[in-house]
């Protein structure tokens, strides 16, 4: 039987006797809080477990205390610093805030801009349509000599100076078109404005350069009166249709007729210089009024009449006549 002060109390504890054993050697007590607390402070440094203590679970408060009650109010810390973050490296670094999002920029209004005012445009006839005819020439847009008339052929020339530039092509003459074409021309001379034909003069055929010709080109339908490779003067004509063609070749003026009227079609001949057969080189009122919209009876047409007056009278029979593509 086992004496009740043995310190033992049935349950694997101490009795009253066995406490003050253990309350009267202090230094046992206290090597073993020492050891629990070492053991506390290891596990806090490293991922994995303290050794010494590889039994001894981290202290519950402090698990608790790092996770605040829901119930608590939130501590000035919690609040976002007015201080700038500290740098990427450190290791208590917030995340960076996502990037606002982008919303797609809207597209650009039309302009509400008036448009170019319109100088000039489609049957004008001014002495500025032939200013612009003659600049469009002289930069390769215009094919013909200036007549002053805007017609569908200055369209075109137009619309192919505006196409270049990169202007809105329209075909007639608004300001921006006109101010950019001044730009890059000069002033037209009195010659380029008001040349004596309405086409270019081809150059000569080698067969005109010797002696008085009359050089006359079907190609540009214009006619050259030339003394020894010079040209005297140049006018504008017209020929034959295709069942009543001109003919081509090297002629000589065998008859000249100031007043002549046609037997054949009872049509006046003004100024008729004869150089095959009926066919002749005289002034046309019906070309002076309707310009290439018609055609002659094989004869080679002038609508220019005082020209064709003055070249009636500087001509002599057998003087040469040319009829060339």
């Amino acid at each position: 039987m086992v004496g009740t002060d043995s310190g033992w109390d049935g349950r694997g504890g101490r009795g009253a006797r066995g406490a003050r054993a253990a309350d009267a050697v202090p230094g046992r007590r206290v090597a073993a809080v020492s050891l629990v607390a070492l053991a506390a402070l290891t596990t806090g440094c490293e991922p994995g477990t303290a050794t010494g203590a590889r039994d001894t679970a981290p202290p519950v408060q402090a698990t608790r205390a790092a996770a605040p009650s829901p119930t608590a109010p939130v501590s000035e810390d919690a609040k976002p610093r007015t201080a700038p973050p500290p740098g990427p490296s450190a290791s208590t670094a917030a995340p960076a805030p996502d990037p606002a999002p982008t919303t797609a920029r809207p597209a650009p209004e039309p302009s509400t801009a008036p448009p170019s005012r319109v100088l000039m445009r489609t049957g004008a006839e001014s002495d500025r349509v032939r200013e612009l005819q003659a600049r469009l020439r002289r930069i390769g847009h215009f094919g013909r000599n200036p007549t002053g008339y805007y017609g569908s052929v200055t369209a075109d020339a137009v619309r192919s100076f505006q196409a270049k530039r990169s202007l809105p092509v329209t075909g007639s003459t608004d300001e921006v078109t006109w101010q950019r074409l001044l730009a890059m021309t000069r002033v037209p001379t009195a010659a380029e404005l008001r040349p004596p034909t309405e086409r270019p003069v081809s150059a000569p055929d080698e067969r005109c350069l010797k002696g008085r010709v009359l050089c006359i080109s079907k190609n540009s339908r214009t006619l050259a009166w030339m003394i020894d490779g010079r040209v005297v003067s140049a006018m504008d004509v017209r020929f034959g249709s295709e069942y009543t063609p001109t003919r081509e070749g090297v002629f000589e003026v065998f008859w000249k007729s100031r007043d002549h009227v046609s037997t054949l079609y009872d049509t006046p001949m003004p100024y008729a210089l004869f150089f095959s057969g009926g066919q002749a080189v005289h002034y046309s009122a019906d070309f002076a009024a309707n310009g290439y919209g018609g055609a002659s009876h094989g004869c080679v047409n002038v609508r220019d009449k005082k020209k064709v007056a003055a070249l009636f009278d500087q001509m002599r029979t057998d003087d040469k006549v040319v009829v060339y593509w």
